[in-house]
């Protein structure tokens, strides 16, 4: 579905979804890195005007399904299992930059591991996505 995508491509695919309303931009994408970056202002701050750890994850699960999919099979698509994001660091202005990398890349199920950091490479986030491998429906 995604195999040999421009990353021009990847981000206009994105346009009209909560990437385009999250300010999310994909910067790099191959089968063994996916990295992006997000603004860190009104749109992902919570009430006390800090990243909201529900920004961090929908960035974490971006780049990770990004990633899935490149690596999947021609006729499969990739669906998300299971999430998990440990925040380790608040952040108030600016931007974070998302770096997703493949723990395990099987035939029915993957696993990526992804690191959220700051403009000066202090880490925000660190997460962990499992999808699914199956045929592909949409």
């Amino acid at each position: 579905m995604l195999k040999n995508i421009s990353i021009d491509k990847i981000n206009e695919l994105g346009k009209n979804t909560m990437l385009e309303h999250l300010g999310i931009h994909i910067t790099q994408a191959d089968e063994n890195l996916i990295e992006g970056e997000m603004p860190v202002d009104h749109r992902t701050h919570q009430v006390f005007g800090i990243l909201h750890g529900g920004a961090s994850v929908v960035l974490a699960e971006t780049l990770g399904s990004i990633g899935a999919q490149l690596c999947a099979p021609e006729g499969t698509q990739c669906v998300g299992l299971d999430i998990n994001a440990n925040h380790i660091k608040a952040v108030k202005t600016g931007k974070v930059i998302g770096r997703a990398v493949p723990i395990h890349i099987g035939k029915t199920t993957q696993v990526w591991e992804i690191k959220i950091v700051t403009e000066d490479q202090k880490l925000v986030c660190i997460s962990r996505i499992t999808v699914a491998v199956i045929p592909a429906r949409f």
